[in-house]
């Protein structure tokens, strides 16, 4: 339902071609977004959650403005969820500050731990 009036409101304001690329930009952080977290995954890699965190925020944020509504759509989602499942608050507060951090266009670098792979 969410998801839903904020394309409504989006619509209203930006208007059908407006909407268009509100749309496309959302897309593309959506992917940028799944991106991180499949890089995350494949480096299993410890101490590297927060970099992720805020590079997949970082890429999405980059696409404009639907790519950075995206990003927060999907951290808020993720953390909610396992705030509930499988991990405690203080974490969840650590990574939506890493979520931050990415969509306001910091470097998400900041978050890099030394060793990881330049592959990501």
């Amino acid at each position: 339902m969410k998801l839903f009036t904020g394309l409504i409101f989006c619509s209203l304001v930006l208007g059908a071609s407006g909407l268009l690329s509100f749309l496309g930009e959302a897309a593309r952080g959506t992917w940028d977004m799944i991106r991180a977290y499949h890089d995350m995954r494949e480096a299993n890699y410890i101490g590297a959650d927060k970099y992720f965190h805020a590079r997949g925020n970082y890429d999405a944020a980059q696409r404009g403005p639907g790519g950075a509504w995206a990003a927060k759509v999907i951290s808020d989602g993720r953390e909610n969820f396992q705030r509930f499942t499988d991990r405690g608050a203080e974490d969840s507060r650590a990574d939506q500050a890493a979520n931050e951090w990415g969509r306001s266009g910091k470097d998400p670098n900041h978050f890099r731990p030394a060793g990881l792979p330049d592959k990501y």
